[in-house]
């Protein structure tokens, strides 16, 4: 599972880009209220930055900022070891932001990021073959930073989606059509009468295009 100690298994920057629009998408369909969401995606944050996110209502989120140079993550479980509400003044865990690349570095004063709630962080240039984090011991505990327990559904299944959504929304939804748009494949009306048949294509088109998901079809 992804994971702090185990960075091998998040995707590479343009498969989690996709990802994260898919989740976004998924979300959207499901829950057009923008208030009942997890995730959402922004391919027009900046002119050259595109940003994804989540966050679960309770204080525990995660942003993903996309820039030319490369993408930096950053996430906070609000009652892990490591999360900055249970350091002495409420400050991020020591070291946590150490190493990150000049030309990310405009990330950490992002006001909507909420850096000083962070119990994770990593980021990734262009032509890295790895992520990164910052270089300081980790607790010995399983997930002392609560990354496995944010990150899992980011390890690219549709089940897993199927299975969250299952729970948050109380309903059993297909995994069909979750496959078809973690595929990034044109939204039809079937698609929408799988998952949610009362909303439209054009009530979502919008938000499809802010997302930068493939144009829908009728």
């Amino acid at each position: 599972m992804i994971s702090t100690k185990n960075l091998k298994e998040l995707k590479d920057t343009d498969s989690l880009k996709r990802l994260l629009k898919s989740l976004a998408v998924l979300d959207l369909i499901m829950s057009p209220e923008w208030d009942s969401r997890y995730y959402s995606y922004n391919s027009k944050w900046s002119d050259e930055e595109e940003m994804g996110s989540m966050r679960n209502g309770c204080g525990d989120e995660f942003f993903v900022l996309f820039t030319k140079d490369g993408c930096f993550l950053k996430g906070f479980d609000h009652e892990s070891e490591m999360s900055s509400w249970s350091t002495p003044e409420q400050k991020p865990w020591p070291g946590i932001y150490n190493g990150v690349p000049e030309v990310l570095e405009s990330a950490l004063s992002e006001p909507a990021f909420s850096t000083n709630n962070v119990s994770f962080c990593y980021w990734r240039l262009t032509n890295d073959k790895t992520w990164s984090r910052g270089d300081f011991e980790l607790p010995s505990s399983d997930d002392p930073d609560g990354a496995e327990y944010l990150l899992n559904i980011l390890d690219g299944s549709p089940s897993s989606y199927q299975e969250y959504a299952e729970e948050y929304f109380e309903e059993d939804i297909p995994l069909s059509p979750i496959r078809e748009i973690y595929s990034h494949k044109p939204i039809t009306a079937k698609t929408l009468e799988y998952l949610n048949p009362e909303i439209t294509l054009e009530s979502i088109q919008q938000e499809l295009e802010e997302i930068g998901y493939p144009e829908a079809e009728g």
